[in-house]
């Protein structure tokens, strides 16, 4: 059963929806990253492995991925305020847990409840998003939807290597102070107006199931390419950055720590509006061209030590990943319906976590026996496929009626979700 949009949430309060879901998203993609800077702090004190750091990850990303797939679409029945609020809760559980760390236990424990909080956000906040969004310009809520979570993992491992350098309780004020952020946050989804009027057939939604629209399906395995190879990417930023910083670029600050997983965030955020200026095919093409060159100065940045030259490669690969993903998001999202939208974001972020996990799973493995410079070398070699498909087989997405039909029928306002591609 299709949700039905909420004609109480017409007019100038979807300005304070939309406002209310993006700072959400915000929030909950940096309550995500602010155990990064801690990451080497773990190790000195407690002993944490690069392995046991790399489960971590991977712990984060099965619970996202579990959210996904089974929680997906129940923001269609329950509405989106419910949802978001639940996930928020989720997060707000897993930063208290989080401040009790002093083994891999706890670590893990922690980290899964706040992948499933993520995986929950990830559907109810960006489909809110979508919903909300104004019409014009027409790229906004692909860029928002898509870019929101790089912009929180950017402040969050900012703000994160700050207080762990210069705040007191470096162990603990990070995860108060997101906890005190997704309460706010929680705050503003109460008294912003529902999207989408709630259902029945919760139940049945929890059923796992990914589905996306025929009229895109094509596009499916060139976005499935740039949604692993980016987020592969970023999750080997979380696993084996923190090491490699402190081993080989000889530098055992938590604010840089910080500052070098932003420069791989925070131009993914600026990137992305570029990409809107072009179709979907040839920003994807683009962004990807622009991936691979900036992971190619990284691998020479590692194998000669330089942290300059790493830092700036890292600007290079994180701006690329911007306009390929926003682009990729942007031709899923074409054309699409009420209904059809939490549905394509869970299957995006499936993607994307499963980029995240299922590399950081192997190459934690394989970083007991190799060195992190021989791994590195594989995530090179990912993003080297990546681009190749993206430049030979990156199509754009068929223009049709069907959808543009549903959505007139379903919504008044909801050409804000058509993205001309």
């Amino acid at each position: 059963m299709a949700p039905v949009i909420n004609p109480a949430g017409r007019g100038g309060t979807l300005r304070l929806a939309f406002s209310s879901a993006v700072v959400s998203l915000v929030a909950t993609f940096a309550a995500s990253a602010a155990p990064i800077p801690l990451f080497n702090v773990y190790r000195a004190e407690d002993g944490f492995t690069n392995a046991g750091i790399s489960m971590a990850v991977v712990t984060t990303a099965v619970g996202t991925i579990a959210a996904l797939l089974v929680l997906g679409r129940l923001s269609n029945h329950l509405g989106r305020r419910r949802t978001a609020i639940a996930s928020l809760g989720l997060l707000l559980l897993g930063c208290l847990l989080l401040l009790q760390v002093h083994d891999i236990g706890t670590l893990l424990a922690g980290r899964l409840l706040m992948g499933v909080g993520t995986g929950l956000a990830s559907s109810s906040l960006t489909s809110y998003i979508v919903d909300a969004a104004p019409n014009r310009p027409q790229w906004l809520a692909a860029v928002a939807s898509s870019q929101g979570p790089m912009l929180g993992l950017t402040l969050g491992a900012i703000t994160s290597g700050a207080l762990v350098q210069f705040g007191p309780w470096p162990r603990d004020l990070i995860y108060l102070v997101c906890s005190g952020l997704l309460v706010l946050s929680a705050a503003l989804i109460v008294i912003s107006p529902e999207t989408a009027r709630p259902t029945a057939g919760a139940w049945r939604s929890l059923s796992p199931r990914v589905r996306v629209p025929a009229r895109v399906r094509h596009l499916l395995p060139v976005a499935a390419a740039v949604f692993l190879a980016t987020w592969a990417t970023g999750a080997f930023y979380q696993a084996f950055v923190p090491a490699l910083v402190d081993d080989q670029l000889h530098t055992h600050s938590p604010l840089v720590l910080g500052l070098v997983f932003a420069a791989y965030m925070a131009p993914s955020v600026l990137g992305a509006p570029l990409g809107g200026r072009f179709k979907s095919a040839a920003a994807q093409r683009i962004g990807m061209i622009i991936f691979l060159a900036g992971w190619i100065g990284i691998i020479t940045a590692i194998t000669i030590g330089t942290l300059a030259l790493f830092v700036a490669a890292t600007v290079v690969a994180g701006a690329g990943q911007g306009i390929a993903i926003s682009a990729a998001t942007r031709g899923l999202l074409h054309d699409s319906s009420l209904a059809d939208r939490a549905p394509i974001f869970s299957l995006i972020y499936v993607l994307c976590y499963s980029g995240a996990a299922f590399p950081s799973l192997i190459s934690g493995e394989l970083s007991k026996t190799f060195a992190l410079s021989q791994i590195v070398l594989g995530y090179g070699g990912l993003a080297i496929v990546a681009a190749l498909l993206t430049v030979l087989a990156a199509r754009n997405p068929h223009i049709g009626t069907a959808g543009r039909a549903s959505m007139a029928s379903s919504e008044p306002y909801a050409s804000g979700a058509r993205r001309e591609a």
